[in-house]
């Protein structure tokens, strides 16, 4: 049963941002277990235009694809006999919510075992992109099982997840050694990394930053540059990457996603220790700037385009 409607952005076809539209949908009613989010942002992931750029290998079309996996927002409907993954829960509490389905929407109702209460310090752009690069983060940690003292390269350090494992690994007492652009320097030295430049003698320049080895490599880039360095620096045991899964098959070597059946429950079972951290002010979440629905496919042709300089939202 429905009475309610919401603005939704969807993707009616498979293609770029381009062919992103908003629609009028109907807002289900919150039942038992649900909570209905008045959406303030939703983050947004490159994730979220790899869902709709074509169809997935032997699965079914299901067109239109409605994407968005996290959003922030206020509580305007509670099932009943229902509490968050938080704890209580009622009408007009601030949330964020990972991972959901459809987020780039005006309301969403959404299971409450995936809504948590919203740090008062945490404004909903960032609340609203916190989960997906964090538990991701969180995931390739555990992965290369990094640990105090250690040395670690992070491919694509001033990225979204990059800033995500800098933080968490300087929490750890984990050096980490950052590839990015030189122009995005300041960015891995401001959350504890050590920048070094990609391109030509990447390998020479990594070993030069960590005179006593490097442990592990994270990769979050993909380039044959990242993996091929990865590679001549540490044991295949230690590489992670969340996106050369073909390299990854090819060199034996782990690649880490979010529907992984083991890195799915690791990464739900770490939602409530990354919203800790950042209420306690220890792990921030750089906003670039924010677009309205309606700029939604070109907020995503900017993330696309790979440097947007922090994290984009969708505000309703």
């Amino acid at each position: 049963m429905t009475d309610m409607t919401a603005q939704q952005v969807i993707a009616p076809r498979y293609g770029g941002p381009e062919v992103l539209e908003v629609a009028q949908v109907d807002l289900p009613q919150a039942g038992p277990g649900q909570v209905t989010i008045a959406v303030r942002a939703a983050g947004m992931n490159p994730a979220d235009y790899k869902g709709f750029a074509g169809p997935r290998p032997g699965a079914p079309a299901d067109l239109p694809i409605r994407p968005g996996y996290e959003v922030a927002g206020v509580i305007t409907a509670i099932g009943a006999d229902t509490g968050l993954a938080s704890g209580g829960g009622a009408v007009g509490d601030a949330v964020l919510a990972f991972r959901v389905s459809g987020g780039y929407a005006s309301a969403v109702t959404v299971p409450a075992a995936d809504v948590f209460a919203k740090p008062d310090g945490l404004d909903f752009p960032a609340a609203a992109n916190l989960l997906l690069a964090g538990t991701t983060a969180m995931d390739m940690l555990r992965v290369v099982d990094a640990t105090e003292g250690e040395t670690v390269v992070v491919h694509a350090a001033s990225g979204a997840v990059g800033v995500m494992l800098l933080q968490l690994a300087r929490q750890r007492g984990i050096r980490v050694i950052g590839t990015a652009s030189e122009s995005r320097f300041d960015v891995v030295r401001r959350f504890g990394g050590v920048p070094v430049a990609y391109g030509d003698g990447l390998l020479q320049r990594v070993r030069d930053a960590a005179p006593h080895s490097v442990a592990a490599a994270l990769d979050c880039v993909g380039t044959d540059e990242a993996v091929d360095v990865s590679l001549a620096l540490v044991p295949t045991d230690r590489i992670v990457t969340i996106a050369a899964r073909g390299r990854a098959q090819q060199d034996g070597f782990r690649a880490v996603g979010g529907t992984d059946p083991e890195s799915k429950r690791f990464r739900d079972a770490v939602r409530s220790d990354l919203i800790a951290l950042a209420a306690a002010g220890d792990l921030e979440v750089p906003i670039a700037r924010t677009y309205p629905l309606s700029q939604a496919s070109a907020a995503l042709a900017e993330l696309a385009g790979g440097h947007p300089g922090g994290k984009l939202a969708l505000v309703p």
